[in-house]
């Protein structure tokens, strides 16, 4: 069995680490923050015991476990002997950038929280200064913006054969029963002709083949269908522009049984043509 790609993040606090952990986390990367190094070997052959499901690893280690920390370069070496792959990412920023951050966030430094903030700086980067000189690559975040960074971090560490287009999550619902509140895009399709007032397709569901075509045929289905698809096709090369890793659409309709259903059908398979990932939930389908 391979073993694990597994990237340890530290360095300076106010450097960017815990975005970092969140940009990795957007591309796939299985991520912990804080695990206490003495841990690390256990935590590793947990992984390797689940037959390949995890296989990168990203590591938060803070400067403020000061009981394992010292220890933390040769329980990497450890580790590497047992034929992981393991690269130490070390992220710093100039003083007087680090000192504007923190009085910004009107946070003290987490290691000399009653002394003036520079004094903490240069008290961690003095500490730091041995596990600087074992990293295998360093990054200097002073002129970067978080949108920079994480520009920086997807493009040296995604994952190889990781598809690089984002996932949709198209959830259907009902207005009567309340709006979904983890969506980003809305589609009402209330104007639609509706099934419920066909007798023979009342009690079908938009999944059903003779709602599905009923609903379709609207010449203003058509129409909504086509200019939807034009919105999505310059929408979404923006949002992965931003590298947005999934993006969530509901579309709704009076009780969520019938329009809402096949109009999010024709939607996946137009965006599964396009090579999205789609993902459809129907919130409301059971409803009566």
């Amino acid at each position: 069995m391979a073993g694990l790609k597994l990237v340890v993040i530290s360095g300076l606090s106010g450097s960017g680490k815990s975005h970092a952990l969140k940009c990795f986390e957007d591309v796939g990367h299985f991520c912990i923050d804080n695990l206490p190094p003495a841990l690390l070997p256990t935590f590793v052959d947990l992984c390797h015991q689940q037959g390949g499901e995890i296989k990168n690893v990203v590591l938060g280690i803070d400067v403020r476990e000061r009981v394992f920390f010292a220890d933390l370069v040769g329980i990497l070496e450890r580790v590497k002997g047992l034929g992981h792959e393991v690269e130490l990412v070390f992220f710093e920023a100039r003083e007087e950038v680090l000192v504007r951050r923190f009085s910004e966030s009107r946070r003290p430094h987490p290691l000399l929280p009653h002394l003036p903030i520079l004094e903490g700086v240069r008290f961690e980067r003095e500490r730091l200064a041995d596990l600087r000189r074992h990293a295998d690559r360093i990054i200097d975040t002073s002129d970067l913006t978080v949108h920079e960074l994480r520009e920086l971090l997807i493009r040296q560490f995604r994952q190889e054969g990781l598809p690089q287009r984002l996932t949709i999550s198209l959830v259907t619902f009902g207005f009567k029963f309340g709006v979904p509140y983890d969506i980003d895009l809305l589609f009402d399709v209330r104007f639609l002709r509706n099934p419920f007032f066909v007798p023979d397709l009342k009690p079908l569901t938009g999944e059903d083949p003779r709602v599905r075509t009923y609903v379709l045929a609207d010449p203003e289905a058509v129409a909504f269908i086509r200019q939807l698809e034009g919105f999505f096709k310059f929408l979404i090369p923006l949002f992965e522009r931003e590298r947005r890793s999934y993006v969530n659409v509901g579309i709704g309709c009076t009780g969520g049984r019938h329009r809402s259903v096949a109009i999010a059908g024709r939607l996946q398979e137009s965006f599964s043509a396009l090579g999205y990932q789609v993902i459809a939930t129907h919130r409301d389908l059971n409803r009566q």
